[in-house]
């Protein structure tokens, strides 16, 4: 494989990894009835975000934008990654949770608007399990993932970050 090919495989990979993870935090929602949390959106954006570096990828443009691409998917995964060991903090009550985390996000301006918001709004709360396996929630999961991911992305990119300039020529 194209030294060069290999930095783009990097986000192409994270953006595979994200397709995965999403599928399976949809799947979980909408065919097993499991209502995300707000934090549990929030570990969602990292996986869209390596889906668009991914897409990026796919067409070539060179060394330099193959190794941003890499990195910047593996940095997004990373920082995903926090998202969800935080997360798993509050499901077992380490640290508080976001005042979103299964409270009143918007503050209405009537007390009629309020009540509207508080019948209508389904209550989620960040600190509660829903679902997990061997003990460990799905915010773990995605920790573990994420963390792992990230890494094997940063340590692939950096391990190609000289691709096709070691063998060139003068």
């Amino acid at each position: 494989m194209p030294e060069i090919a290999r930095l783009q495989t990097v986000a192409q990979m994270q953006a595979l990894l994200g397709i995965v993870a999403l599928g399976s935090a949809y799947g979980f929602h909408y065919l097993g009835g499991l209502q995300p949390c707000a934090l549990c959106l929030y570990q969602r954006w990292p996986w869209w975000a390596a889906i668009a570096l991914g897409a990026a990828a796919l067409f070539p443009r060179g060394r330099a934008m193959g190794l941003v691409l890499g990195l910047l998917a593996s940095a997004v995964v990373l920082g995903g990654a926090g998202i969800a060991a935080f997360h798993v903090g509050v499901e077992q009550h380490w640290w508080p949770g976001l005042a979103s985390c299964g409270g009143v996000s918007d503050a209405p301006m009537t007390l009629e608007a309020l009540k509207r918001q508080i019948m209508s709004a389904p209550v989620v709360r960040c600190d509660e399990i829903p679902w997990s396996l061997f003990g460990i929630s799905m915010a773990g999961y995605n920790a573990l993932l994420s963390f792992a991911a990230g890494l094997g992305g940063v340590f692939l990119t950096w391990k190609y970050r000289d691709a096709g300039t070691r063998n060139a020529g003068p």
